[in-house]
């Protein structure tokens, strides 16, 4: 392999396959001296340098220096030209690894190639399938939509293009296998910013995500312009821009909410559509007990706690829905039943529920420090009051689990009769 057919073939690739010109350099180089352990055995420590310029090749074998004309002889041509094909496919799968590997936590788009696993394979006019996972037509890559990434309940054909951010990438053999997902938050987040314009030029933040992909997702938004309704923007008339959103979602509800640096205003709007009377901060147990008439209790909770549960992730607070007089209750029994814990008195056990510690099980899992500082107590006294709480709570889970087979026992025996 002369010089100037060196370059030829760096030059080649490196315009066929944009390869930067460097690694190409360096997959012959390292091919060379793979063929050439092959002559003077695997052991041999070879080193072989082109010159980027003129295509010259130097190298030395053991430290000794192996002349041009030598490597020439003893590396066959064919041998080197099949281990240069193989370095090339390598570098070639490498470079379109890094490329994919920049593009993790962005959307991609493709073709369905297969449906693994189902019905739907191959006939635009077949009722598709949920099959197992899907095969994506993308360039230089195999792109798979794993079912456990596919929002449930939404079907596909062959032919079909659809769309998913980049989760993970791998080198799979000669080629490299990219994973989709289309049920993370952050694939509603990309969604977003590509059909809000305003949201691309910055004027309008995505602050948080809370999804349960396939029902509902909540999305607060921020502007510092104040001019600006962010919620009525990504909206749009009618609501022409979230349906493209929405659409792409297999139909799942988004809610839309205005973000608030103020805590109690965030979880009030988190909790849209109901009205909420007063949102109290428990900072210890990083809960908030939200307070609302009786008429929207069951709208703030949501249907099977949904509601409630997006609010949680999306503000990252405990969030428990009561009523002004369950909230009254419930003190009032917590305070009963933390005087019956030695070294608790009544002052302390108002002050613990003032700090929001509703039950044995909360009390449990105060720190001891924290104990100290409230209750003015010593470390051994701190202790004392927690294992008994603790006590307190698995005697109180016990009970609970007793009733709960009590129920099923007796349900089931009314079933047989």
């Amino acid at each position: 392999m002369n010089p100037i057919e060196i370059l030829k073939i760096v030059d080649a690739i490196h315009r066929d396959k944009r390869i930067d010109k460097e690694i190409v350099f360096v997959g012959v180089e390292s091919a060379i001296a793979t063929a050439a352990r092959k002559q003077y055995g695997e052991e041999t420590d070879i080193r072989i340098v082109i010159d980027r310029e003129t295509g010259e090749i130097t190298g030395s074998k053991d430290g000794v220096e192996i002349s041009p004309q030598e490597i020439g002889e003893r590396i066959g041509a064919q041998s080197a030209k099949q281990v240069i094909i193989q370095k090339i496919k390598e570098a070639e799968r490498d470079a379109v690894y890094d490329e994919q590997l920049s593009q993790v936590g962005q959307i991609a788009v493709g073709l369905i190639q297969k449906v693994e696993g189902g019905r739907g394979r191959g006939r635009k006019d077949d009722p598709g399938s949920e099959g197992g996972s899907i095969v994506i037509g993308m360039p230089g890559v195999e792109a798979v939509l794993p079912r456990s990434e596919r929002i449930p309940g939404e079907m596909f054909n062959i032919g079909d293009r659809t769309r998913g951010i980049i989760v993970d990438v791998r080198k799979n053999g000669s080629k490299v296998k990219v994973v989709l997902s289309r049920i993370r938050p952050l694939f509603v987040q990309r969604l977003f910013e590509q059909e809000i314009p305003e949201i691309q030029d910055a004027v309008i933040e995505i602050k948080g995500v809370a999804r349960e992909p396939g029902y509902r997702t909540k999305i607060a938004v921020y502007s510092s312009d104040r001019h600006l309704d962010c919620v009525g923007a990504c909206i749009g008339m009618r609501g022409s821009r979230i349906k493209n959103v929405t659409d792409e979602l297999n139909n799942e509800r988004i809610d839309v909410i205005p973000w608030s640096a103020v805590l109690q205003e965030y979880i009030a709007n988190a909790l849209r559509p109901a009205d909420i009377e007063e949102v109290i901060l428990c900072s210890m147990l990083g809960r908030a007990v939200v307070l609302v008439q009786q008429e929207q209790r069951s709208l703030a909770i949501g249907r099977n706690g949904q509601n409630v549960r997006l609010a949680s992730k999306l503000v990252g607070w405990d969030v428990e829905i009561m009523t002004r007089e369950e909230l009254e209750s419930d003190l009032e029994k917590a305070i009963e039943g933390f005087t019956l814990i030695e070294g608790i008195e009544p002052e302390l056990a108002d002050k613990l529920v003032g700090e929001g510690f509703m039950s044995f099980d909360d009390l449990s899992i105060i720190e001891p420090n924290d104990l100290m500082q409230i209750g003015e107590l010593t470390a051994e006294q701190a202790d004392s009051i927690i294992e008994q709480a603790e006590r307190y709570a698995e005697q109180e889970e016990q009970y609970k689990s007793s009733i709960s087979g009590g129920s099923q026992a007796q349900a089931a025996k009314e079933k047989e009769e």
